[in-house]
């Protein structure tokens, strides 16, 4: 008597587990089960075709999500040209800014935030020394998307090398 009852419920799992088969199907199938074995098979079947649903669903949402990340790439990509800095969370962030620059010209820089000066560093122009260094920080609190950038003043100068002239910042907390 076992061993019958699972080879019927062996058919029957055989028969359910085949992909689009029509729920009338599944009736005419399961009609020759004892009712208990029938109601196991059709909820076997629902839950079936609610996984098959929800793994349609977790595809889209990742395809989103890629699609969605490639976008933001290309969007860093673009503003690490222009040198601007948007914040990818909300958070506490620590900003740093040096610079070095000829004495024979003056040096307005300043720290800015979606277009307010945060802080600021100035040099005036001297004849008696050759070189100027300065810099400044801040600490900022940023919405995600915030912009974070640094801006020179008209008619004055830094050296543009990289290793000379820096900026940087350091996410510290995030909510």
């Amino acid at each position: 008597m076992i061993s019958r009852v699972w080879l019927l419920l062996w058919f029957c799992g055989l028969t359910l587990a085949q992909d689009g088969v029509p729920e009338t199907e599944v009736t005419a199938e399961t009609e020759s089960c004892s009712p208990n074995m029938c109601k196991f098979l059709k909820e076997f079947w629902a839950i079936k075709e609610k996984q098959k649903t929800m793994e349609t669903s977790m595809n889209e949402k990742q395809e989103a999500l890629e699609t969605k990340l490639k976008e933001t790439e290309k969007l860093v990509l673009e503003l690490k040209e222009k040198g601007i800095f948007a914040a990818p969370v909300a958070g506490t962030y620590y900003f740093t800014f040096f610079y070095h620059a000829g004495a024979s010209e003056p040096v307005r820089l300043a720290l800015m935030k979606n277009n307010e000066v945060i802080v600021t560093a100035y040099d005036h122009k001297t004849s008696h020394d050759g070189a100027d260094n300065g810099g400044n920080a801040a600490f900022l609190q940023l919405q995600q998307g915030d912009h974070v950038y640094m801006r020179l003043g008209s008619n004055t100068n830094v050296w543009g090398d990289s290793q000379i002239t820096t900026f940087s910042g350091i996410l510290l907390h995030s909510p």
